[in-house]
């Protein structure tokens, strides 16, 4: 896969269509890897006349790992974030999205259309405050505005989540399967030999659990977001499942609410995972719809 340096770091990306067709930038969330924006979903929007490109975020994947950053403490930063205390984490999300503003300069691409999960919900929602000019639409999925009176995740979710990872591969990504199991909806059937086989090829491709420690102090340290999305004039759609149990629903509400003319779609039964052959297809379509506006 090709990669190019941006803010001094190496990031790893794939694309898919042809170049001239409008750009779309997939970004994904915490611990995952451009192989979580799955081919079969970039190879559809492709089809759909886009120029679609998937990438690592720093720390994670094939790009390059922060090895001179410290492993956090993550339960001390839970708690002080619990707390209201202030949090130093190794880089912010704005940092991130700085990182694929970055890439879009790599590639040559002046605009696109940004479509982020997760913490990559969370970093297109801050590409979007900060690069507004280079922003043609945003679609923000199971995401959140950083807005601190929201609810956080169950204890019992935070638990699984955040259990440290077991040694060897099989149990690692038995806990990689048990983990997305736990934070799925009841509405879609779970395709357990989907989501083993991708654990296990991001297993294969690139574990690296500092780096999941690192993005998730970035999360824990978030500004909240919600008055600076107010200012935004770019066509904005919030998607999210009103069983998840990791992003409460009301983070998708909050975002759109806070970005004025924004469309929210909530998805009956889907939770925080990656339903293949149930909410994707919707998904994937309300993207379509929604970009072929702008």
């Amino acid at each position: 896969m090709p990669n190019t340096v941006v803010n001094s770091i190496r990031i790893e990306y794939e694309t898919f269509g042809d170049p001239s067709s409008p750009p779309l930038l997939l970004i994904i969330g915490l611990a995952g890897q451009l192989i979580f924006w799955d081919e079969e979903i970039c190879r559809k929007l492709a089809e759909s006349g886009y120029f679609v490109i998937r990438f690592d975020n720093r720390d994670s994947g094939l790009s390059q790992k922060l090895e001179d950053a410290d492993v956090p403490d993550i339960m001390e930063a839970v708690t002080a974030r619990m707390m209201g205390e202030d949090i130093n984490a190794p880089y912010s999300i704005e940092d991130m999205a700085k990182d694929a503003a970055g890439l879009l300069d790599g590639l040559g691409i002046e605009k696109a259309h940004v479509c982020g999960m997760s913490m990559g919900g969370m970093i297109a929602q801050s590409m979007a405050i900060q690069y507004p000019e280079r922003i043609l639409s945003l679609t923000s999925i199971y995401s959140t505005t950083g807005n601190p009176e929201l609810p956080p995740p169950s204890p019992a979710i935070m638990q699984v989540v955040l259990a440290p990872p077991p040694k060897g591969r099989e149990l690692c990504i038995e806990q990689s399967v048990n983990i997305l199991r736990t934070i799925s909806g009841s509405g879609f059937e779970f395709d357990e030999a989907y989501h083993r086989n991708i654990a296990a090829q991001a297993y294969d491709r690139a574990f690296y659990p500092p780096g999941v420690s690192r993005q998730l102090m970035a999360i824990l340290a978030q500004e909240n977001r919600k008055p600076a999305l107010g200012s935004l004039s770019v066509p904005a759609l919030v998607i999210h499942g009103d069983e998840d149990p990791l992003v409460p629903v009301e983070g998708g509400k909050d975002t759109a609410a806070a970005v004025p003319g924004a469309k929210l779609i909530i998805i009956e039964g889907m939770g925080h995972d990656l339903p293949h052959g149930g909410a994707w297809p919707r998904i994937v379509d309300a993207i379509i719809e929604h970009t072929h506006d702008t």
